[in-house]
Formats: C-alpha cells, structure tokens, sequence
C-alpha cells in the first residue's frame, strides 16, 4: 500500500501565515496527502488543534516567542508613525531580526528535515531558508502578505501604503527603504553564500520559488503588472480560507438583531488596550453589535457595554462569515477573509503590510483606511455607518465573494503542490 506524501509546512510565527497554511493542508489532507507542520515553539498546540502533526523547531540559545515579544514592546512607539517614518524605526530593526531569526534556524531546520524527508516543503515567510532550497525536494513559496511583496515598476512599493500611479512618493519610499534595510541584507546575502546560495537583489530577502508561488491576492484588489507573472510557476488563489467549526453569536443584552461587527487587530494590535478602549467607547454609542478580539488583555477591560461582547480569541472566518462589517489591521488573511465573505473592510493599520493593504481597500473601492490613531469619535463612527449603509457597495462585494467562493483557492493550491510530486 503506498504511503501518503508528506507535504512540510513551514509558516512564520504569524498567525496570519500559520492559518493560511491551515486551509491549504486541510485540503492536502483530504486529497490524501500528509501535510506536517515545522513551527516555532511560541505556535505549540495551533496546527495539532486542526489535527496536524507539529514539530518544533528550537534554535540554540534562543526563546523565539520570548524574543519576540520584548521585540515588539520596545517598537511599538513606531505604530504611531507614517510607513516612510518606520522604515528606520521600525521595518529595518525587524529585517535584522528576521535575518537572525533565519540564520539561528538553519541548522535545526535542515536536520529536521533530513528527518521527516518530505516530498514538498511549502514556505510562508518573508524570508529565504537555505536548508530548504537545499533539502532536494520541490518548494512552494506562499505570499501571504499583500502582492506588493513581489516588485514590479506599475505595483507600489512594498510597505509603503502608496497608491495611485509611479511618481516621487514610491521613489522617495523606495530609496529610503533600500538604504534602511541594507546592512540586513548585506548579511542576508552572505549568509546565503555560506550555504551555497546566489545573493538576492537590493532589497529582497526571499527568492521566488523556482517550482511554484502562491499568491493569496483575489481578483478584486490585483495590481496591473508591467511584467505579468508566468501563470505555470505563479498562481493566484483568490483567497485561501480555512475551515473552522460554526460559532454561536453570544446573546446581546441591547440591540440583539442589529447588524454584526468584528474588530480584530490580530496578535499585535490586540496590546494597544487603551486604543481599543477608546474604539469600544464609540461602539457604545451606535446601534450596532460588536464582537472585540482582545487577545490575551480581557481581564484590562472592566466594564463592557450592552451591545458589545469581548473575547480573547475567535474561530475568525466562522465569525467574519456572520458579519456585515470587519475592522481590522490589514492583515492579509483578515483581509481576503473579509473579501470571501462579501464583507467591507475597515483597515485600520500600523504595520508591515496593513498599510499596502489599507491603501488598496480604499483605492479597490472594498473598504475605507482609517489612520489608527489619528481619528476622532465622529469620524470612526461616519466610517462605520457609511461602510454598513451602502448597497452598492454590498451588491459589488456579494459579486466578488461568490467568484472568490468558486475559485476554491484551497482547492487549487492544494493540486498545485500533488502536481509538483
């Protein structure tokens, strides 16, 4: 009897990037393949809840979760900043980090994989791994961050929030970014020759796949590519979206059968307690329901409206689903989630790609940006009436999400990897 193929999974420590990857092995699964994931110890338990084995990866001398945090609390001023303003601040500290990060996990990384020999390794990350291009074995990148992660002159810079068409400001950004990040990627690219790889252009830190890309971009917010991508290593999914169990919507004590909105600003947006705070406060004053994600900070909330029900963590798309509204960061998987449900996004961001995407919401006409923090009561409360009383809008995005829906992304990444093996 032969065996299942075993298909890796290796996302970052996002769970962005993680669920992502959940949706696709789900249907790996059920075409009878054996996806395994290799994880961060920080990421225990999340992939074995979805029934997948887990394996950790430790690099020597390093608590990746621990790291990661004191990472964050002392950056988290950069928030606050213009995406020109944090690429100093905030973007080149991270891609140090990374490159450390990436440098630290090569040796765990490549006895793993001589261990559990998969027949395709899939990577979710924002940066290149040499034991993997090195493993033997076919490799899948996922660009699970908005498309601006892979350049073209007609797509704007990446993490620069810019819109419109190529002039001064994407110049100005990319000059300023390409001279902030490089001595991380001066020792990106060294640590690549170490390990026998060719180095990466100014600015990238990860190669395309020469196998196969996934990109998560639906139809509705791609860019116009001067250099279209070649579709037979290239494909887009039009969202990848995992399958979770159904969520009963708690009982409101006021306006029970008033739409539904969900804010959530994932793992990192969720600390800002007194941002969120201030948000709830404006919720309080509209005849709406909402559902907060507050991470692992509920016990900082001590009084809680009627029309407003606070939680640590969602099964997200079952809610988003029920929703007639999402506020949230710009990740993203919250916002191709939002886009498969017909759901307008609210982006309201303060990092990396949430600014990308924020833009392209608003330019796409499938959502407004809303600066985190420079907002007033009135204008958080007009942005969220004016999203939930639309039609035309909701009559675009109920199109677009029955073509996302008949796209089956799972479906299609899912084949493309069988194909490669």
């Amino acid at each position: 009897m032969t065996q299942p193929k075993v298909i890796a999974f290796f996302p970052e420590a996002s769970y962005g990037a993680a669920l992502n990857c959940v949706g696709i092995a789900q249907e790996l699964r059920r075409l009878g393949a054996r996806p395994v994931f290799i994880c961060h110890p920080g990421f225990r338990g999340v992939f074995s809840e979805y029934g997948f084995p887990e394996y950790q990866l430790q690099p020597a001398g390093s608590d990746s979760q621990t790291d990661w945090t004191d990472f964050i609390n002392r950056h988290q001023d950069a928030f606050r900043q213009t995406p020109l303003e944090q690429v100093k601040s905030y973007v080149a500290p991270t891609w140090e980090a990374i490159v450390d990060t990436a440098i630290a996990a090569e040796e765990p990384l490549r006895q793993l994989l001589a261990q559990l020999k998969p027949s395709a390794i899939v990577l979710d990350n924002v940066v290149m791994f040499p034991a993997i291009a090195n493993a033997g074995v076919p490799w899948v990148r996922v660009v699970s961050c908005a498309e601006t992660e892979l350049p073209d002159p007609r797509v704007p810079p990446y993490l620069s929030g810019c819109g419109g068409e190529p002039g001064p400001e994407w110049a100005a950004f990319s000059h300023a970014y390409a001279k902030a990040v490089a001595p991380a990627h001066k020792r990106m690219n060294a640590f690549l020759a170490e390990c026998g790889l060719t180095p990466l252009p100014l600015s990238q830190f990860l190669e395309n796949s020469p196998f196969l890309n996934l990109l998560l971009s639906p139809k509705a917010v791609r860019f116009e590519r001067e250099n279209p991508l070649d579709p037979q290593k290239f494909v887009y999914l039009d969202g990848c979206i995992r399958q979770e169990a159904p969520y009963t919507l708690p009982h409101f004590a006021s306006h029970q059968d008033a739409p539904l909105v969900l804010a959530s600003f994932g793992s990192l947006g969720a600390m800002d307690v007194s941002m969120i705070k201030r948000m709830i406060g404006v919720f309080e004053t509209l005849p709406y329901r909402f559902i907060v994600n507050v991470g692992p900070w509920r016990d900082e909330y001590s009084r809680i409206p009627d029309n407003v029900f606070l939680e640590s963590w969602f099964p997200q798309p079952s809610i988003v689903e029920q929703s007639s509204l999402f506020i949230h960061h710009g990740g993203n998987n919250s916002f191709c989630e939002a886009l498969y449900f017909g759901v307008p996004s609210l982006v309201m961001p303060f990092c990396w790609d949430g600014h990308d995407n924020a833009r392209r919401a608003q330019d796409a006409g499938v959502g407004r940006a809303l600066d985190r923090y420079r907002w007033s009561d009135g204008e958080l409360a007009a942005s969220i009436t004016g999203l939930l009383d639309n039609p035309a809008l909701h009559d675009t995005l109920a199109t677009n999400a029955h073509a996302m829906k008949e796209a089956a992304g799972v479906t299609v990444a899912a084949k493309a990897i069988l194909d490669l093996i």
